[in-house]
C-alpha cells in the first residue's frame, strides 16, 4: 500500500510540475487533494496506520533492548528508552488515537 501511495503521489507531483495548464489546473489539483485528505475514511486510515506503526516500533524497541540492551552503547540504549517512554502516553489514552 505504501508503495502504491508513493507512486500515486509521485505521479501527481510530476504532473503538476510538468503540466503547461497553468495555475488554474494547479489550483484544481490542490483543492482535490485537500478534499481527499479531509475525507473521514482517509483520515481514519492514516490514523490507523500511524497507530500500527507506533505499536510495531514499540515492539521493536523492546526486542532490541531485551536482546542487546547490555551490549548497546549507552547513548543508543538511552535513545531506545526515551522513545519507549515517549510512546507510552499515546497508548495509555484508551482511545487509540492521537491528540490531533
Amino acid at each position: 500500500m505504501r508503495h502504491r501511495l508513493t507512486f500515486i503521489t509521485g505521479l501527481a507531483v510530476g504532473y503538476v510540475l510538468g503540466t503547461r495548464a497553468g495555475k488554474e489546473r494547479y489550483e484544481q489539483l490542490r483543492n482535490a487533494a485537500r478534499q481527499i485528505m479531509q475525507n473521514p475514511a482517509v483520515r481514519n486510515a492514516a490514523e490507523s496506520a500511524a497507530q500500527n506503526s507506533r505499536q510495531v516500533a514499540s515492539k521493536a524497541a523492546d526486542s532490541v533492548d531485551s536482546r542487546f540492551g547490555d551490549r548497546l552503547p549507552e547513548a543508543v540504549a538511552e535513545r531506545v528508552r526515551a522513545l519507549r517512554d515517549q510512546q507510552a502516553p499515546a497508548a495509555a489514552d484508551g482511545w487509540g488515537s492521537s491528540a490531533t
